[in-house]
């Protein structure tokens, strides 16, 4: 599935995408992580990146645009993505549109995670970040795991949390309001297209984990019942024509044979097929048909 994740800033749409990659196996893109990835690696969309950085100027949508074009050439968003932090306006929005179609892969659905302000608050006060994989936790709902087995991948010891400078109540509300103006129009945007699903995502993580997989169900279920149907109906055609196939055959072998075709149907027990027009003859030793004078 090919899949947009909206949601205002705390309401949980890193810890889902991290569980959708794990549960579909379908890769998370992150506008943030391609940029930092691009910039690392020295691309020459890279390269621009980084001159507007540090410039101290936003980075095109352009730029944005074509990291994720390149993103989704790769071999593991053939069975879908996920789309974490983009688009984050309706100019974003109309552009990743027009690029989906050029490349034949437009959106299956848009999830849109509603949470109050004031948990939104809460929650990202509590937000912490592994400065190693960079996998997002919180201290509130989703605190990182003690055991020795879920260490960090990068460096196989714990993780080491760190705090984004804007994880702050001092800015939630800034940031709230830059949401509410640039990034809510979007839902009706998606709505329109009919790609809109709204869940309450003010539960604990893993509930809803469950009631995102029962919003994004209703595709993959219609496209199952598609296929399994056209399954069922592929077999019966080719088994009629399998058994068909060998009657006809033998009809055509006894015609060649006679010269005309014989009749349908079973002959009487005891009996065989006089063709040439004359009454039945009874087998040696079973004596003549009823009904004739001796």
């Amino acid at each position: 599935m090919r899949i947009v994740l909206l949601g205002a800033p705390g309401s949980g749409k890193g810890t889902q995408s991290q569980r959708l990659v794990e549960r579909a196996g379908i890769p998370q893109i992150s506008t943030g992580d391609l940029l930092r990835a691009a910039v690392a690696r020295g691309t020459a969309l890279g390269r621009q990146a980084r001159e507007a950085m540090e410039g101290g100027r936003l980075v095109d949508d352009s730029l944005v645009l074509g990291m994720i074009r390149e993103r989704l050439g790769e071999p593991d968003t053939r069975r879908g993505f996920i789309l974490d932090g983009f688009p984050r306006n309706l100019a974003q929005a109309h552009a990743l549109e027009r690029l989906l179609e050029t490349l034949q892969q437009p959106l299956d659905a848009v999830v849109q995670l509603e949470v109050d302000s004031r948990e939104l608050v809460r929650r990202i006060s509590g937000r912490r970040t592994c400065t190693d994989c960079g996998r997002v936790f919180n201290l509130l709902t989703s605190p990182p795991p003690a055991t020795p087995g879920e260490s960090c991948p990068k460096t196989g010891g714990p993780h080491r949390l760190t705090q984004r400078p804007d994880d702050n109540e001092a800015t939630v509300a800034e940031r709230l309001r830059v949401y509410d103006e640039k990034t809510r129009p979007l839902i009706d945007f998606y709505r329109a297209r009919g790609l809109l699903r709204v869940i309450d995502a003010e539960a604990d993580v893993d509930e809803v984990t469950r009631r995102l997989a029962r919003a994004l169900g209703a595709p993959a279920l219609r496209a199952a019942r598609a296929a399994k149907s056209a399954t069922r109906r592929a077999p019966h055609r080719t088994s009629a024509r399998r058994k068909a196939a060998p009657a006809k055959s033998a009809r055509r072998r006894a015609k060649s044979a006679t010269g005309r075709a014989p009749r349908r149907g079973k002959a009487r027990a005891g009996l065989r097929v006089n063709t040439r027009g004359k009454s039945p003859r009874t087998r040696a030793g079973q004596g003549r048909p009823k009904g004739r004078p001796r």
